[in-house]
This record gives C-alpha cells, sequence and structure tokens, in this order.
C-alpha cells in the first residue's frame, strides 16, 4: 500500500500560498484493508476515509467512466490494481495532477510543475469534456489565480467553448452552480469568475439575468468593491454576492435566484440592498422615507437586516457613505419606542400603531428633515 498526497495541497505548496487542507490517494488497497487500519469509510460512490487522527481524506485509486448525462454520469472502478498514474489521468487540470510520496518525491506523469511554472491552467485529457461541471471549476480556478497571472490554455479554452455550445451546462443543477459561486466568493475572487464566464460564452447558461448586464465597467466596478471588503475581512457571501446585483432589478434577482438557487438569506440582501441602495445614500433623505424603509426591512423585530444593508451599501461605496453614521443614531434612537409605553397611556387596538408610527417618525425627524 502506497499513500501520496494529490491535488490541491500539492498545488498551493509549489505555488506557496497556504494550503487549506489535504486529500490523499492510496495506491494498491482494498476497502477491507483500510477499514481494518481503523479508517472510517465515508464515500458512497466510491471509496473515500477519514484517517482516524487526522481525519484527512484518503481515497482508493480509481479511474471514471462515463456512463449517462450530465456530471453525476459516471461509474467509478477502484481496485488495487488501478496505478497513481491512472488516478492523476482522471483529474481535470495538469496543475491539479500532480502528486507528492512521503519522501517529498513529486510524481508528476501529465506536466503540472511545467504548467505552474508556466502560469497555464490546462486539461490532462479528452475526458475532461465529460465533465460539464468543469467548465465552472476551470473558470473558478482561473479567477482565483488570475492575480498570479494564470491564463487557461488555449487548446483548454476550444474544448470548453465545444462543451458550452453542446449545452453541457443545461445538465447543472442550480445548487451545483451556486456551490461553484460560494467557492469563488470564498476565493474573493467573484468578479474574475463572472468575468472568465461571461468571456467564455458560458454565464449566459449559467444566468442569462447576469449575462445580459455583464460588461466591463461592472466587472472594474466589482474589483473595486470586493477589494475593498478584502481589506475590512468582510467575508460574508450576502454581503458579496449582493454587490453583483447590485444594479439589476427585482425581477432579474428573482430570475437569477432560481437559475442559481441562491440561500435565501443571499436572495433576500440582494433585493433589499436593490430595493434600498439609492433611497439610504441619497443626500436628500427625508425622515418619512427613512420610516418606511425602516418598516418595510422590518427593522423593529430584524435589526439584523439594516445592519446588513448598511454594510452592503458600505462596501458599494468603497468606504463609509455620508448617511451611514447619521443612520445609525437616528435608527437606534427610534428603536426604543415600543408598544408597551402606549399601552400604559391606556392606547388599544389599531391606535397603537398609529402612536408607534408617528413616535418614530418624530425620532427620525431629529435627524433627517
Amino acid at each position: 500500500m502506497q499513500v501520496y498526497l494529490v491535488g490541491g495541497a500539492v498545488r498551493d505548496e509549489l505555488l506557496g500560498r497556504k494550503i487549506k487542507e489535504r486529500d490523499y490517494v492510496v495506491v494498491g488497497a482494498t476497502p477491507e484493508q483500510l477499514l481494518q487500519l481503523g479508517y472510517q469509510q465515508v464515500g458512497k460512490d466510491f471509496p473515500v476515509f477519514l484517517h482516524p487522527k487526522s481525519k484527512d481524506e484518503y481515497a482508493l485509486a480509481r479511474t471514471e467512466r462515463k456512463q449517462g448525462q450530465g456530471y453525476t454520469g459516471f461509474v467509478c472502478e477502484f481496485s488495487a490494481n488501478v496505478t497513481l498514474e491512472d488516478d492523476l489521468r482522471r483529474r481535470d487540470l495538469t496543475v491539479n495532477a500532480i502528486a507528492k510520496a512521503d519522501d517529498g518525491t513529486l510524481i508528476d506523469p501529465y506536466g503540472g510543475q511545467q504548467d505552474l511554472a508556466n502560469r497555464i491552467l490546462r486539461h490532462v485529457s479528452e475526458a475532461f469534456s465529460e465533465d460539464p461541471l468543469r467548465i465552472l471549476r476551470v473558470a473558478r480556478f482561473g479567477a482565483r489565480y488570475h492575480y498570479l497571472g494564470f491564463s487557461i490554455a488555449n487548446e483548454t479554452q476550444q474544448l470548453l467553448t465545444q462543451m458550452i455550445n453542446r449545452g453541457e451546462l443545461n445538465t447543472l443543477t442550480a445548487e451545483r452552480i451556486w456551490l461553484e459561486c460560494e467557492k469563488s466568493l470564498d476565493d474573493g475572487a467573484f468578479a474574475e469568475f463572472l468575468n472568465i464566464l461571461a468571456q467564455l460564452g458560458a454565464l449566459n447558461a449559467i444566468s442569462p439575468a447576469l449575462a445580459k448586464n455583464w460588461n466591463n465597467e461592472l466587472y472594474q466596478q466589482l474589483n473595486d468593491r470586493y477589494a475593498y471588503a478584502q481589506s475590512q475581512e468582510i467575508t460574508d457571501k450576502a454581503l458579496l454576492f449582493a454587490q453583483a446585483t447590485s444594479s439589476v432589478t427585482a425581477n432579474d434577482i428573482k430570475a437569477i435566484s432560481e437559475s442559481i438557487r441562491l440561500p435565501n438569506d443571499v436572495r433576500d440582501l440582494a433585493l433589499q440592498l436593490n430595493a434600498h441602495q439609492a433611497t439610504l445614500t441619497s443626500k436628500t433623505l427625508s425622515a418619512e422615507q427613512l420610516l418606511t424603509c425602516c418598516n418595510q426591512l422590518d427593522l423593529w423585530r430584524r435589526p439584523e437586516r439594516f445592519t446588513g444593508l448598511l454594510l452592503a451599501l458600505e462596501i458599494a461605496n468603497c468606504g463609509i457613505f455620508n448617511n451611514k453614521q447619521k443612520l445609525i443614531k437616528a435608527t437606534d434612537a427610534a428603536k426604543t419606542i415600543n408598544p408597551q409605553q402606549f399601552i400604559a397611556q391606556g392606547i388599544k387596538g389599531a391606535q397603537i400603531k398609529t402612536a408607534l408610527e408617528n413616535a418614530r417618525l418624530e425620532v427620525l425627524q431629529q435627524y433627517f428633515t
């Protein structure tokens, strides 16, 4: 039995990047052998095991055979006879197909080290085109390593274009598309991710609503916003994704939510930023407008919505916007008004709501005329 470190950990170590997780491939072993050694099996479609102490993932060397459509239509074949080179051949990019032995020796049958040196993302084999998910993965890697000068090899771009033109992206579920978007948001390279998809002609297949609004100005704007968010160590995915939809319509956001299957909190913040951005940043904001906004956001029961929206506006402005501190003071003061003080005065029924509205408006008028 031989064990090798593979994939992203080897790639990032060679690039001098921090290693986030370590994956291993096991050659010349059976599931029974690993179970006897105390490994815990977690894979259903193919044997993946957790190390009894480190909990790192160890997968038996395997090959894949396409059977059916989409990114799930594969049959995995594994046995003690599958070689390391066989296992590496099924991987997507040469830079991800490098293995490292315990003694530090690198096994690189497909030229991954040379492509790392040349800053090239190149597919390992023609089998690459069997998995449509790799279109998004290549775009994500291209975005993540853009700052290092990486580009997609011409022949890989041609293969990606052929896959896109065949409609391969239509086989991906909306949930799986969001997962790739989520990973790119984590990378801090979402603007570049969308831009690569647009250049490849894939963005329209993922989200027509995003594609129709994509242009160089928006690309640069998003780069600036994400750079600011990174400088402030802001990593919340809802705050970051909302920047990409701040200039589209509410109906567009709802369409994007369906095609990408946004989590509810991501969708809701995108809609809130879309609805209230112009009002809250206006130099002529009135107390009445602010009260309407607060009511629509249900500030009184869900204050975190308003807090999140203000932070989203700050990112969009690439800095503290003029109204922010005054908005915080005004709404904090208005939140101290509660129904109990009117009930104690003997006010009943629908009149309580009217009294609340009037009292909150009076407070807000101290800050916004």
